[in-house]
């Protein structure tokens, strides 16, 4: 037998409106009384995969040690795999669909060890229909490696290389300008929206910074915090994941500026 772990972290699509959280609770608490479930989100947007692996991604270097429970699964029910996937040498198993949900995590923990097909029924739920995997085939698959079943005895092997990759979008820098194409990856609840841009993709450059989206064009500020921002002054503030985020002091930035998650930014050094 494998060793157990103690805590599932779950993340999924379900919102908390209807049942389906705390039914996966319950039918985990029913195989694994021990293990401690751990809410990450339920909050990602319907069947937003990308919003999914970006938020699991962002949070992974801070979870305990264990089971990871992702669900976002628009595939529910077709022919895409469920997967378990170890990672940190044994540290933690990531349980999921295979559609790219858990490629950004995978990467980030140092790339997958052993990895399993979910096809063994032994361990799933009997159920009417095919649309709850979370209840019926992954949570319960969670619970049973907090209670020390090895990863083999979920279904077959197999290879990481065939794992779905994840979408994650890189900035672009253009070679004659040197202006950095970004994309919005993420609006925190705040109205933060975070770039895919690190403070080392701007350091060369003074910290009046022009922005332009749309059809239109601001100066940001450059700062590590909101509080540093004028009234109204929009800012490139350096967030808590290491990214560049425009914002606003105590204003909704997303917001006013109209921009979501996957809105295209052009970043250049303010030249006035």
């Amino acid at each position: 037998m494998a060793r157990p772990y103690d805590t599932i972290s779950f993340l999924s699509d379900y919102g908390t409106g209807d049942e389906f959280v705390g039914v996966v609770h319950s039918v985990v608490r029913s195989i694994a009384p021990h293990a401690t479930v751990v809410d990450i989100t339920h909050g990602v947007a319907p069947h937003d995969v990308r919003a999914g692996a970006l938020t699991l991604v962002r949070a992974c270097q801070y979870m305990v040690p264990g089971v990871v429970l992702a669900v976002v699964d628009p595939g529910v029910g077709t022919e895409r795999r469920g997967v378990a996937v170890e990672v940190g040498e044994g540290a933690s198993v990531l349980v999921g669909p295979d559609n790219g949900l858990l490629a950004p995590t995978v990467a980030m923990t140092g790339g997958a060890g052993r990895c399993i097909s979910l096809i063994d029924d032994k361990y799933h739920l009997e159920s009417a229909g095919a649309t709850f995997a979370g209840r019926d085939i992954l949570g319960p698959v969670a619970a049973h490696l907090c209670n020390g079943v090895d990863m083999a005895e979920f279904g077959e092997p197999i290879d990481p290389v065939s794992l779905l990759p994840g979408v994650v979008p890189l900035s672009q820098t253009d070679e004659k300008t040197g202006a950095i194409r970004a994309e919005v990856l993420w609006v925190d609840r705040f109205g933060n929206a975070q770039l895919n841009v690190g403070p080392e993709d701007v350091a060369a450059w003074d910290e009046r910074i022009s922005v332009k989206w749309s059809d239109q064009t601001r100066t940001a500020k450059r700062t590590n915090n909101y509080a540093d921002l004028g009234h109204g002054q929009l800012g490139l503030v350096l967030d808590s994941y290491g990214l560049l985020a425009l914002a606003f002091d105590r204003r909704p930035a997303a917001d006013e500026l109209h921009l979501r998650p996957g809105d295209g930014v052009m970043l250049s050094e303010a030249t006035a």
